[in-house]
């Protein structure tokens, strides 16, 4: 039996640097699968590490790449594809046919207990964590410039902040796409395009990472950063000057999809992997990190408390169509570009 927690550590925060796999990379056998994955690094790292305690003689060979590149990369490989599973990954993108096609039904251990809304009627896909949008504001760089802490998107209109906010771009970023799509179902699409224009003189740069504005704005390199509310926990509990918003107006957020490659090399350890990610050594993990969680009975975090997430999301939670999200994806990132990219 292989010891697999340093080559675990290696693949879930090198592999994210390598521009392509070889077509030859990691031929799954008995034991060993590879994953493709958007979650972020951190995450990875915590929870493979959990999952090697569970399942030890599983060996979890791991790319993770930012949820556009993911995407393209699932639909490069078509005819040849070379995972056995995808964990981590936005829904609204697993919809794709070129992606939902490629997909094999499988009921996970424990899947029954998730609310339909998380999981797919066809069963190739189940989502037991999820993101939510928030803005990361630096407290301190606020107060150097005399601006108000913003509530809203609609607040990111003000001058005061011009040369002060970054946020993702939505093409390479699902987080960049859910904050878009929420403006656009919530607004409507004249207000919400001109909202978007309108924000736009104030956008310092568009990022290709969902949780990096929020470390720009830790840093003090700007004031706000649209990002992850999970992130935000994150610098609260780690000491940065950051308070967290939830827009008052459009929160948006995302599911994150596991599910089975029918081109799988090992079903069936892919679909032990399945099984884990509902199970309770996932969960527990999940519980320390994500402000999302939809598996029944996980506890609230510590730092959801200090950061003061609300705790029912669903109040303040935008209900996000994402059927419509993902028909329309493509065309929306086009416009976008036309509108405001850069």
């Amino acid at each position: 039996m292989r010891n697999t927690l340093s080559r675990v550590a290696w693949l879930a925060l090198g592999m994210a640097c390598l521009p392509a796999l070889s077509p030859a990379f990691a031929p799954a056998f008995a034991g060993e699968i590879t994953v493709y994955s958007a979650l972020e690094e951190d995450e990875i790292a915590a929870y493979l590490e959990r999952a090697a305690a569970d399942m030890p003689d599983v060996t979890v060979n791991l790319l993770r790449l930012s949820t556009g590149d993911l995407g393209a990369r699932i639909i490069a490989e078509a005819g040849n594809p070379q995972a056995d599973v995808i964990w981590g990954f936005a829904v609204t993108n697993m919809l794709n046919p070129a992606i939902y096609d490629q997909l094999a039904a499988y009921k996970a251990a424990g899947e029954d207990a998730l609310g339909e809304q998380f999981r797919d009627k066809e069963g190739r896909w189940f989502a037991p964590t999820g993101y939510v949008g928030a803005f990361c504001v630096n407290t301190e760089r606020l107060a150097q410039i005399g601006a108000p802490v913003p509530t809203s998107w609609a607040d990111l209109k003000n001058p005061a902040y011009k040369g002060e906010v970054v946020m993702p771009d939505p093409g390479s970023s699902g987080t960049g796409y859910l904050q878009i799509a929420a403006i656009l179902q919530g607004a409507g699409e004249e207000a919400g395009w001109q909202l978007i224009k309108d924000i736009d003189p104030n956008m310092a740069q568009y990022t290709t990472s969902g949780s990096r504005p929020c470390r720009m704005a830790q840093a003090g390199e700007f004031a706000i950063g649209a990002s992850l509310s999970y992130v935000a926990m994150q610098g609260i509990e780690e000491g940065y000057p950051i308070q967290m918003v939830i827009p008052a107006d459009y929160a948006g957020f995302e599911l994150e999809a596991n599910g089975l490659m029918a081109a799988a090399k090992n079903p069936d350890d892919a679909k032990r992997f399945l099984d884990w990610t509902l199970g309770a050594g996932a969960a527990e993990a999940y519980a320390a990190r994500k402000d999302l969680v939809t598996i029944p009975g996980v506890p609230r975090s510590p730092q959801a408390e200090k950061a003061g997430l609300p705790e029912d999301l669903t109040a303040v939670l935008f209900p996000m169509n994402f059927a419509a999200s993902g028909e329309t994806r493509d065309a929306i990132i086009t416009k976008w570009r036309e509108a405001v990219g850069r």
